[in-house]
């Protein structure tokens, strides 16, 4: 497919877009003390919260696809007045700061929040452990899944469906046999884009799990606490982060590139 040509104007904007994103990483590579690099990257520490942030991501990414799917389904075809308010209050997590989606969380799943409660008088546990983690990632990176999901499912005009259901497929069928084979650009997007906000959430996660080694701190709350220590270190490891989220999303992104080429 033919891309339209790019009017000359709109040239010197891109080229400061790139560089508005590609200074401020070029600025962080020469501040690394590269001698040090893998001290600071292999300690135990670092890779403690590498780990966990690898984990929890993932999870939380799957979460997004379990659940931001189906939303996102159902978004671009609920027809109602109430849709424009729901869409707003599922997409608030986009606008909101951190602290206050955690606080948000707090409220809802702490000890004495509105569900917590009930799970804390069944023993259940949820703020301040790894599983507050995973929810505090979901919370943030779940719109991203939704929005990808509903524009794509929006923008299909439905005839390969209707005739499919012509030829007797159920709704299942036509959804794993048409339909998602469709929006697979979409969903790979949306994967990638949650998994890459998951990886990197940190205002929500410590207003709501706390930063406990080994248990809640995630990359991004070692490279915070680092921050204050020791200033190479917290260079390093946002280094790691910085390539890890990169490589993820070139990988993701590369069955789509080459087929559209």
């Amino acid at each position: 497919m033919t891309v339209a040509m790019m009017p000359r104007w709109m040239m010197p904007l891109a080229v400061a877009a790139g560089a508005l994103v590609a200074l401020p990483l070029a600025a962080t590579a020469l501040r690394i003390d590269w001698s040090r690099l893998p001290e600071l990257a292999a300690s135990p520490s670092a890779l403690d919260a590498l780990g966990l942030s690898l984990r929890t991501a993932a999870v939380a990414t799957a979460l997004c696809v379990a659940l931001g799917v189906p939303l996102g389904f159902a978004l671009a075809t609920w027809r109602s007045r109430a849709k424009p308010a729901v869409r707003a209050l599922v997409l608030a997590p986009l606008v909101l700061p951190p602290v206050v989606g955690g606080l948000a969380l707090l409220y809802a799943f702490g000890r004495r929040g509105l569900v917590g409660a009930s799970l804390h008088a069944a023993g259940v546990e949820l703020a301040f452990t790894t599983v507050a983690v995973v929810l505090a990632q979901t919370f943030v990176a779940l719109p991203f899944m939704v929005l990808a999901v509903e524009s794509a499912v929006s923008a299909r005009g439905g005839h390969h469906e209707a005739l499919a259901a012509t030829l007797g497929a159920s709704r299942s069928v036509t959804l794993w046999r048409v339909t998602v084979p469709a929006l697979r650009p979409a969903l790979i997007t949306g994967t990638v884009l949650a998994f890459a906000r998951a990886l990197g959430e940190f205002g929500a996660t410590l207003t709501f799990a706390g930063s406990l080694p080994g248990v809640t701190r995630t990359l991004p709350l070692e490279i915070y606490l680092q921050r204050e220590a020791d200033a190479d270190a917290a260079v390093a490891l946002a280094a790691v982060l910085v390539v890890v989220a990169v490589t993820v999303v070139a990988l993701a992104y590369r069955p789509v590139v080459r087929r559209a080429s």
